[in-house]
């Protein structure tokens, strides 16, 4: 276990390492990771070192370098300008040439060559390779370019999936409004504002409301228009007319008509993300109900007549007992009648939600829902009215089976909220790209026009700062357009948990160092490892969890402050958590942290796309494991967790 660590003082950068790394360790790490291609040749050019920017440089792998000649990659050096050069440079002790390399497939790219001899215990020379400016830069052009139309081609299939998602909701729309059109009870949507967007024709013929009426709730027209129609207007505008639209409450009303109709009113509210986008109005015409209230007084013969004609669903319950249930309530129930008036049927078995009703003799508009025999759930919308059966209190159970209509809306309500998270991550994607770019293109813009203008008249070292900027801006370009081509990958699926045994220790221990020579603002990293154990993790996928993690700590912490790196073994998991002193996180951005192209609302200027937490948390979920963030006030600790046994990691990944 190595749960101590040393602080080192290098050029005024202070970083803790653990005590086991040597300086030939160290220097290996910073060769490996070094920016420019550096390889090692000996006396007679044979290649026995390459770094990794060497490998890249020259499209070889490091096994083929290590086989290869300078002579065989290097097009302006034979095997007998060599041999003068290593004379040279047995006397001199470096030179510096502009030369030409070419790569495995084929591509020539001009460089400039430092090569340093060095006696050891044996005689080699180390040789630095950089690229020209203009080469590098058309180099850069080119790559940036491929990646944009790799990219073009991505954001294509995201406004194909766009399009299909606007397909399927417009079909969501089609059904609803059908299903809407067939229901037995008239609808209306309300806006938030208490405009009226739509209703189905069914509420207009309930209402016989006539075609030169313009219903909106600030139309004292359209109000005056219904008031006519009750028998209670000021009942009418208290109940339903003056009714709030921010009301998340649900209400229940029975409204009496001049016209000898009954109908129960229903007002609920429709919430988005939490937040009052409506309000819907549905209407029964419970005047069938009341005259079979009616009918039941007069006589009971009468009244099975009538429950057994309509579709309606009915049955009297007392005392928690089905005392009579019609034909269509054994429909839809899955129960004979028998079963359902057996004394030793529980009725919750039936009903498992209804509204608590209030016993004032008036019909109590209610929705319920029941279990059906073989477990369906349907919601049933209607009326409860007190009546006497059999010379004793009972309640009259009057509904309608609505289960279709709220399917339909729920599939709307989610088409809803995917085209609306779809339209959101689309403004995102946009304002960041706009964002990102706009500097670098207009350091590209202003630096070639001055070089267009000029290029007759200024040297080499003239023009030099400018392509600088041209290629420095391009590589901004490219590390943004980078970044959205593996969040492209990740969100198709493309990657695959692959977990193998390696080193922990020293893989997060090269991971820290290179973070901290790269560092800026001598932030100090800790790290402290506390498990003792092997692990199996897929190191492609930890790599860049732990360097997106550890270089926003940095970004966003004060100079001189420290970032704590701990590792630690839980059963048969394994918890990285990643600690810093910085800004923090405000609490309104905490439930968007992890969503793509999001970025909090107290960055200010600091540069980002906003995909680095989304890819971190889609990497996590990749390797089986979870992440988590706290943050409170000043700073803020990423934990998350990983399966690290052979077992756990190879059923996963089956």
């Amino acid at each position: 276990m190595s749960n101590n660590y040393i602080s080192v003082q290098s050029n005024s950068k202070k970083f803790s390492v653990p005590p086991e790394i040597t300086q030939l360790q160290l220097t290996k790490v910073i060769v490996d990771r070094a920016p420019d291609a550096i390889f090692c040749v000996e006396a007679d050019g044979q290649i026995f070192y390459a770094n990794d920017v060497t490998c890249k440089l020259t499209e070889y792998s490091r096994r083929e370098l290590l086989l290869k000649n300078l002579v065989d990659i290097e097009l302006e050096i034979d095997a007998a300008q060599w041999a003068e050069y290593w004379r040279i440079l047995t006397k001199k002790g470096s030179l510096n040439l502009t030369s030409k390399l070419e790569t495995k497939s084929g591509r020539t790219v001009v460089v400039e060559l430092v090569i340093n001899y060095i006696e050891e215990s044996k005689e080699f020379c180390c040789i630095f390779v950089k690229e020209k400016a203009n080469a590098a830069f058309a180099s850069k052009v080119e790559e940036c370019t491929n990646k944009f139309i790799e990219t073009n081609q991505h954001l294509s299939q995201e406004v194909t999936r766009l399009k299909q998602t606007e397909i399927q909701l417009a079909t969501s729309l089609s059904v609803l409004q059908s299903t809407l059109e067939s229901t037995a009870n008239g609808i209306v949507a309300l806006s938030f504002s208490g405009e009226i967007l739509s209703y189905n024709q069914k509420f207009i013929d309930m209402w016989q409301v006539p075609k030169g009426i313009m219903l909106s709730k600030k139309c004292s027209h359209s109000q005056k228009f219904f008031e006519n129609k009750v028998k209670d207007p000021e009942a009418f505008r208290k109940a339903v007319w003056s009714e709030s639209i921010q009301s998340e409450s649900d209400h229940y009303e029975i409204l009496e008509l001049i016209d000898g109709r009954t109908f129960a009113h229903h007002s609920k509210a429709h919430l988005l993300d939490g937040a009052i986008i409506g309000r819907v109005w549905s209407v029964w015409d419970i005047s069938e109900f009341k005259s079979t209230k009616e009918v039941l007084e007069q006589g009971e013969n009468g009244f099975v007549t009538l429950a057994e004609t309509t579709e309606a669903i009915m049955f009297i319950v007392r005392s928690k007992r089905l005392q009579y249930v019609n034909s269509a309530t054994s429909e839809v129930a899955g129960y004979t009648k028998e079963e359902l008036l057996n004394e030793n049927f529980n009725l919750s078995q039936l009903i498992v939600r209804q509204t608590p009703t209030q016993p004032n003799g008036n019909p109590q508009h209610q929705e319920i829902e029941i279990v059906t025999k073989n477990g369906d759930r349907h919601t049933l919308a209607g009326s409860i009215d007190l009546i006497d059966f059999d010379d004793k209190p009972a309640e009259l159970f009057a509904f309608i089976d609505i289960t279709a209509s709220k399917n339909a809306e729920a599939e709307v309500r989610q088409a809803l909220e995917q085209a609306k998270q779809l339209s959101e991550l689309k403004e995102r994607f946009v304002s960041m790209l706009c964002h990102q770019f706009r500097t670098p293109l207009n350091v590209v813009s202003f630096s070639a026009d001055l070089l267009k203008r000029h290029v007759h008249q200024w040297n080499e070292d003239k023009q030099l700062p400018y392509l600088a900027h041209i290629q420095v801006a391009v590589e901004q370009i490219g590390q943004v357009l980078e970044e959205i081509m593996s969040f492209s990958k990740l969100r198709a699926g493309k990657l695959i948990c692959e977990p193998r045994e390696f080193d922990l220790d020293q893989f997060c221990t090269d991971i820290v160092v290179q973070m901290q020579l790269a560092c800026s603002n001598q932030t100090q990293i800790v790290f402290v490892n506390k498990c003792d154990r092997q692990v199996y993790l897929d190191k492609q996928l930890l790599e860049p969890i732990l360097n997106n993690l550890l270089s926003n700590a940095i970004k966003y912490s004060p100079a001189n402050s420290t970032v704590t790196f701990e590792i630690a073994c839980q059963d048969a998991e394994i918890s990285f958590q990643i600690s810093d002193r910085g800004i923090g996180i405000p609490e309104r951005d905490l439930p968007q942290l992890f969503e793509p192209f999001y970025r909090c609302s107290n960055v200010g200027d600091l540069p980002g796309t906003g995909l680095g937490l989304s890819m971190v948390k889609m990497l996590v979920e990749v390797h089986g494991g979870s992440i988590s963030v706290v943050s409170v006030g000043k700073g803020s600790t990423f934990t998350f967790v990983l399966p690290s046994e052979k077992k756990t990691l190879n059923n996963w990944s089956n």
